[in-house]
């Protein structure tokens, strides 16, 4: 096997490893996440490189339209606690994050999943789609079906259960050990997108 062989298959193996967080993330369910990305995967090799980050974005949405699907009725439900939730979510309302809050910099993809998955299911797939895939709100809105100020009332509520997931893991953390916290990245949602990017 050449350099570039092993380097495509690991590649290629990473990708729907990506795939399958991505729909475990949307579930909470292994079973299914696993079936939705090896079912949506293909191989990466393409005529070109524009063509191949065209089939990859294409791809991301089918596993997102999937997992979506595999969860609706539980979805609905968590979009009817939502909209009951007694929560304000204009400006400087309890939902809505610090802007100059700060998150810890040692947290892993092992601490954001976690964080991430004790989040309720509405609000949690209406922050991954907008803040960690960077979807439009008209997309959002049409994949949850659902009025986007409802979805915008997830995803803050979102913001502030994953803020405050991963800032009291870790402060449990620091004190057990006596360590000071280190300054995190200033905001939250580029902290997000590099840890989700980077993983």
């Amino acid at each position: 096997m050449t350099t570039e062989t092993a380097k495509n298959k690991d590649d290629s193996t990473n990708y729907v490893a990506d795939l399958y967080w991505l729909a475990f993330l949307l579930t909470g369910r292994q079973d299914v996440s696993i079936e939705i990305a090896s079912d949506t995967a293909v191989s990466a090799d393409y005529a070109s490189p524009f063509f191949s980050d065209w089939m990859r974005g294409w791809q991301r949405r089918l596993v997102i339209g999937r997992a979506l699907t595999a969860i609706h009725d539980e979805l609905a439900n968590s979009a009817r606690q939502t909209q009951l939730a007694l929560i304000d979510c204009h400006a400087g309302g309890s939902a809505a994050p610090q802007r100059n809050g700060s998150l810890h910099p040692g947290a892993s993809k092992a601490d954001l999943q976690q964080a991430l998955l004790a989040i309720d299911l509405f609000p949690r797939a209406a922050l991954l789609l907008l803040v960690f895939e960077g979807l439009r709100m008209a997309d959002a809105a049409t994949l949850l079906d659902a009025d986007p100020t409802l979805i915008r009332k997830a995803q803050a509520i979102g913001l502030r259960e994953l803020t405050a997931n991963l800032a009291g893991k870790h402060s449990a953390e620091d004190q057990r050990r006596n360590k000071r916290i280190a300054e995190g990245p200033k905001k939250l949602c580029f902290w997000l997108r590099t840890t989700a990017l980077c993983h």
